[in-house]
């Protein structure tokens, strides 16, 4: 055991021995046969003599021991009468953070990073993604995409990760995962964290042989990323679970074990965090026979390496006791830690521990294999603002036959399909479209929208002060109808330049639309006659989705210079509903539940009643 972090022998998830508020370790301070405090995480001591080339502190049955304390996890006879007296620890359930997720997010300054963090990098094999995914993303007129993070925290039990609390057994499982979706406009995101006992779908996955699965029609969620039994983990086929549950496409995989999670904790000097009750020692480890000492207090304290993991694995002693409620401290650290890195500053002399720390224990997808990808991406994510990083749960209930989870399928739907049309769990749209500049005083004058031949007049007369000037209200949602590429695009185009607002542009389920068509919903007939203005000979009929939405057609493709499809023939007016229907409104517990990264670190941290 190496005793960085202050740890006692082998921890786990309901180990005794945890460090205490004051850096203790399990038993009460003094009492006799109570186990010796372990340096603290960098303590100044420990630093003075490893700069001065000086031993640590003397093993125990040495005639120095009688002037200090042994180290923590030592050798000796002293340490094993020690552990003999404790129960072995047996954890399987302990959280490791996909913090670096937020390092991510925030990153924003330094070619210095670069080729210090290029060689911690690891990333997982290209070919274990699944061949059959979600189409990625579309851009929207101005170049803007979503992208779909998934962030694992993996608790393997390979390298030091069991003095940190990996417990003995190989292998690792997934025992955080959140699926980060970040709006086009990338001011806004949100984190859904799903459930590791929830049943799922898990999908063939690839295995370190090179074999393939058969998957699973039911199977834990953690389950996917034990696939092979490595120390490694699986994390392709976590991503291939997810993209299978939410009809989503992951762009980016990261997985952190406790190495990392606890050494990023260090670097930013501790995270804030609270809690309702004081923890102690048996809430850590219900083998005990008695309560043991405070490992955590009650109230807002700081946390880092040993006893932040305490905080993020924690389940028993508040709440029900249930994993839901974890999830929620594990939400509102991760939260206290993107305010604590964004409070340091975004800086060089601020990120590069962090970020070696970070990606010391960092494995990632292909498409972020090395420094250069990964802060290029961290570049483009650094405007989201705290209050608009939320984090939700997975809508779930509990089974009736087992102690697992069951995902509340419809809530779920509503959810994903929030986020495939890139709006706020709020109901904002953040697709990143901008709203056109003004027109200009000396445009020519008006042509009336009746006499406008070709797409480009129309959009002109909008602009130039018809009766369709007054439209940036008017919200449209655009699909390509036909195989042409860039034509939901060029649309988008066409009904900015005429002042409208496109809120959505991608693919329809019909891709042999011969016209263009202009659906609407209740009260939208007379906005989408405006809009039909833009598109000569579009066909204006009702639809089933609120709003307005426009299709364009082989009419618009040909007129855009694209070739026509062959095969397609005929109009698709009363076919089967071909564009994505607007999201329902979300569940109001979902949303009222939701939490902002800046809220206080005290609310919203439990869940349930009991212990």
């Amino acid at each position: 055991m190496s005793g960085q972090w202050g740890e006692g022998p082998a921890r786990g998830d309901d180990a005794p021995g945890a460090l205490t508020a004051d850096g203790a370790a399990g038993g009460a301070p003094g009492a006799p046969g109570a186990s010796v405090p372990g340096p603290r995480p960098g303590g100044r001591a420990e630093a003075r003599r490893a700069a001065q080339g000086k031993p640590g502190p003397a093993r125990a049955g040495t005639p120095q021991a009688q002037a200090g304390p042994p180290p923590a996890g030592g050798g000796g006879r002293a340490a094993a009468r020690a552990a003999a007296r404790k129960p072995k620890r047996d954890v399987k359930k302990i959280v490791a953070w996909s913090a670096a997720g937020v390092l991510v997010l925030l990153a924003g300054a330094g070619g210095l990073i670069y080729y210090q963090l290029n060689g911690n990098i690891k990333s997982f094999d290209a070919d274990a993604i699944a061949k059959e995914r979600p189409p990625e993303a579309q851009a929207d007129a101005d170049g803007n995409k979503p992208v779909n993070l998934l962030l694992i925290g993996s608790d393997s039990r390979g390298k030091n990760n069991s003095d940190l609390g990996g417990g003995e057994d190989g292998g690792a499982r997934s025992d955080t995962t959140i699926l980060l979706h970040v709006y086009a406009d990338h001011k806004h995101a949100v984190g859904i964290s799903i459930p590791r006992n929830a049943m799922v779908a898990v999908p063939s996955c690839k295995l370190p042989n090179g074999k393939w699965t058969k998957g699973s029609n039911s199977d834990l969620f953690n389950a996917a990323f034990s696939t092979g039994g490595t120390d490694e983990g699986n994390p392709a086929c976590t991503q291939n679970t997810v993209e299978k549950l939410t009809g989503i496409r992951v762009d980016h995989t990261m997985v952190v074990d406790f190495q990392g999670f606890a050494a990023m904790t260090k670097a930013v000097d501790g995270v804030d965090v609270c809690l309702p009750e004081d923890i102690h020692e048996k809430d850590l480890n219900d083998k005990l026979p008695s309560k043991g000492a405070v490992v955590l207090k009650k109230g807002s304290q700081k946390v880092e390496g040993q006893q932040a993991l305490d905080y993020v694995r924690l389940r028993h002693g508040i709440g029900d006791g249930s994993d839901i409620g974890r999830m929620k401290r594990q939400q509102a650290f991760i939260s206290s830690l993107a305010a604590k890195i964004k409070k340091q500053g975004l800086n060089p002399t601020t990120l590069l521990p962090l970020a070696n720390a970070a990606t010391s224990s960092l494995t990632v997808d292909p498409g972020l294999d090395s420094a250069d990808k990964l802060m290029s991406f961290g570049l483009s994510l650094r405007n989201i603002d705290l209050h608009d990083l939320k984090f939700v749960t997975l809508p779930w209930r509990y089974r009736t036959v087992d102690a697992n989870i069951d995902i509340v399928q419809a809530d779920a739907k509503k959810l994903w399909d929030t986020l495939k049309a890139d709006q706020t769990i709020d109901g904002q749209n953040a697709t990143g479209e901008q709203p056109a500049e003004a027109p200009s005083p000396t445009a020519p004058p008006a042509v009336a929208a009746t006499t406008a031949t070709t797409p480009a007049a129309a959009a002109h007369a909008a602009a130039a002060g018809s009766p369709l000037a007054d439209t940036k209200n008017i919200k449209v949602s655009v699909y390509t109808g036909t195989s042409a590429t860039g034509m939901a695009g060029k649309a988008a185009e066409q009904l900015k330049a005429a002042k409208f607002t496109a809120t959505a542009v991608g693919r329809a389920d019909n891709l042999k639309y011969t016209t263009t068509m202009v659906q609407y919903g209740s009260g939208q007939k007379a906005n989408a006659e405006k809009v039909a203005a833009v598109f000569p000979g579009a066909v204006v009929e009702p639809g089933t989705s609120a709003g307005v939405t426009v299709i364009v057609g082989k009419d618009f493709a040909a007129a855009n210079g694209a070739a026509a499809t062959p095969g397609a023939s005929g109009s698709a007016s009363g076919a089967a509903p071909s564009a994505p229907a607007v999201p329902q409104p979300l569940p109001s517990s979902l949303v009222a539940d939701a939490r902002s990264a800046d809220d206080n670190i005290c609310d919203n941290t439990t869940y349930g009643s009991g212990g």
